[in-house]
């Protein structure tokens, strides 16, 4: 099962390198195993962020969680 407490985790860790670029990844929610996210700051606007949502973000998502299916931006 998939806790908000797990996904917050990872979303600290990730957090962490979004920073030093101006930017925040923040939890919408998580629904049948997939895990909706909002890009913030300058991650929100940058045209690479579908590109980080999916290399980085989603790929680090699923490594520690498994049971993860995706993660989407809203």
């Amino acid at each position: 099962m998939i806790t908000k407490e797990k996904v917050e985790e990872v979303l600290g860790k990730i957090r962490v390198g979004l920073k030093s670029e101006g930017g925040d990844i923040e939890l919408i929610e998580i629904k049948d195993d997939i895990v909706y996210v909002r890009l913030r700051g300058a991650c929100g606007t940058c045209p690479m962020s579908s590109l980080t949502l999916k290399n980085w973000v989603e790929s680090t998502m699923k490594k520690e969680i498994p049971e993860v299916k995706a993660v989407q931006a809203v």
